[in-house]
């Protein structure tokens, strides 16, 4: 069919052919415990990624949750695997007049059988590797992904001694795809079919091979021979990125912006008006929502991307290569993946790092949320309510935080014994109320209770989600979701969050009555020596004011003697 169509085929081929203005869906769905893996083997767009791609999802409907996308942009011939037995993808195209072509295949599989010799990890300095069966017919349905890492410092060329896949002109049916790098969604160095001797070349100590295959025509595959090689001059950028909650940090060394023939002037980023400082080294740092920085929300994850261009700042013509020094910060699940590659006329050298999202959680003493409880444990009465507040501490203003899930817990672990009060946004608990997301606050208020033959401490944990405040159909919008509605949307970050421990005030106040009367048992059973020294002091008080009120009296009547005279004048 032309445009869309239910699929109910164990595996099946699409040669897609489309022109302006399409979108069209197909659903695959079967009934079966297997999963789907689906391949965009071959793919030609006529404009951007922003008006044309593929949208790919998991789970019968676009509801489901976002798989990936497919674009002019995508570097990857792009496999993907669902978690059920039901993938739905979209194609949407824009109104420049052309022909669109696209070949996609899919089958179904089960991730707990793979052919022997398919894949792995290769970590020596030199070493060989084979297709399935090698050299006998590799098997139908193959999917090998093997990762060679060397030491670092080198790269790695790639030789095929012996290479026969089904021949295709764009090498839709069988191929094997060649990656400079760890992962298998970008960085495509090549695609080859047929019978050949290819050799490639990494620009790091990493690579990546997959081989794959379809239902018809097997051949004998390859065997392959990879070797490291020295990387000569400065083989690693001497280059730190940093990502936090709010800033995005690049340190660029003088000797290494020197190896590459510039100068800290020859610098700047996408906005030339955001300058470095400058010192021992060259550091860029900015809010991550400025300086050029763009976002890019594939449904799954935020990235934003900066880029730090090298250009001699005088000359008319220069001889030197074109270099681009791109940063990126990925905000994953619980993680921030941070990202720098140099690219110097298509050559690229990566490095990575981890970091995350600034989460907190407090409680407040009214529904203004102005006050901050900061005394820990929280004394409270019973039924008492209590006002919570998560908070994402970030400087881009297009997030939206939404508190999917909290549970209470008598202790710090969250052990067995847990209570729900919010469960995927929806309230479990009568008295709780969940305020609509404001920004970067996600607030919600219940009543104090106490956990029954168990410890007087309650603590919260609660599953946070952030999401792109630009996508109105992110999951941080749709409030509750019941669990057969589960996969209704994708989130874009998540973590969890702790507060606590609440107690009541009752206990608190019988621990203070406790100490009170234990100094009061303390007092009444003083020993006797302790006794007579009281008595004695009592006594002794009482006969010294006997004493001065006896001076008194006298002195008084000895004063009533003496008359006043009256003194001659002179």
């Amino acid at each position: 069919p032309r445009c869309g169509a239910s699929l109910r085929e164990q595996n099946k081929a699409l040669r897609i052919e489309l022109n302006a203005n399409a979108n069209c869906a197909w659903q695959i769905q079967r009934n079966t415990s297997q999963t789907i893996r689906l391949v965009f083997s071959h793919f030609k767009f006529a404009s951007s990624c922003e008006t044309e791609n593929i949208r790919i999802y998991d789970g019968p409907s676009t509801n489901s949750p976002l798989l990936g996308q497919v674009c002019n942009d995508t570097d990857a011939v792009p496999v993907l695997q669902s978690s059920s037995n039901s993938l739905t993808f979209i194609i949407t195209t824009s109104s420049v007049a052309s022909t669109r072509n696209f070949f996609v295949f899919y089958y179904y599989f089960s991730p707990e059988t793979r052919p022997e010799n398919c894949g792995g990890q290769l970590t020596g300095p030199n070493g060989t590797f084979t297709s399935p069966n090698y050299p006998a017919a590799y098997p139908e349905f193959t999917y090998c992904v093997w990762h060679i890492q060397t030491a670092k410092n080198s790269k790695i060329k790639l030789q095929f001694q012996d290479f026969f896949l089904e021949l295709d002109k764009n090498c839709q049916f069988d191929f094997t795809a060649v990656y400079d790098g760890l992962t298998t969604n970008t960085g495509l160095i090549g695609k080859v079919c047929g019978l050949a001797q290819p050799k490639f070349e990494s620009s790091s100590n990493i690579m990546t091979v997959v081989l794959f295959t379809d239902y018809a025509n097997s051949y004998r595959g390859f065997s392959a021979q990879y070797t490291s090689v020295p990387l000569p001059g400065p083989v690693e950028p001497d280059t730190l990125l940093t990502c936090s909650s709010d800033s995005m940090k690049i340190v660029l060394s003088k000797s290494y912006l020197a190896s590459l023939g510039y100068n800290e002037t020859d610098l700047q980023l996408s906005d030339p008006s955001c300058s470095p400082v400058i010192t021992n080294a060259v550091i860029f740092s900015f809010p991550l929502a400025s300086c050029g920085t763009t976002k890019k929300d594939d449904g799954q994850s935020i990235t934003y991307t900066n880029i730090i261009s090298l250009s001699p700042t005088v000359n008319i013509i220069t001889r030197q290569k074109s270099v681009q020094i791109i940063a990126k910060c990925k905000m994953e699940n619980n993680s921030t993946l941070e990202v720098i590659y140099i690219t110097k006329n298509n050559i690229i050298q990566n490095t990575t790092a981890v970091g995350r999202y600034n989460v907190s959680m407090s409680f407040y003493d009214s529904d203004s949320f102005s006050k901050p409880i900061h005394q820990s444990p929280y004394y409270v009465d019973l039924n008492q309510t209590l006002f919570a507040q998560v908070s994402l501490h970030s400087t881009d203003p297009n997030l939206l935080v939404f508190v999917d899930t909290c549970i209470a817990s008598p202790q710090p672990d969250f052990g067995s014994l847990t209570y729900d009060l919010i469960r995927s946004g929806c309230d479990k608990d009568d008295t709780v109320v969940t305020y609509p997301p404001l920004e970067h606050y996600g607030r919600f208020k219940f009543n104090a209770f106490r956990f029954l033959q168990s410890s007087p401490s309650v603590y919260l944990q609660c599953d946070i989600l952030i999401c792109d405040s630009k996508n109105a159909n992110s999951r941080c919008t749709k409030g509750c979701i019941s669990r057969q509605k589960r996969a209704i949307s994708s989130y874009m970050w998540k973590t969890k969050t702790v507060v606590g421990p609440i107690r009541l005030k009752r206990n608190h106040r019988s621990a203070d009555n406790s100490e009170s009367l234990a100094k009061a048992d303390a007092e009444e059973t003083m020993n006797p020596h302790q006794y007579s020294f009281y008595t004695l002091s009592f006594v002794v008080l009482i006969s010294n004011i006997i004493i001065v009120v006896a001076v008194i009296l006298k002195y008084h009547k000895r004063e009533a003697v003496y008359g006043y005279q009256e003194i001659p004048n002179s």
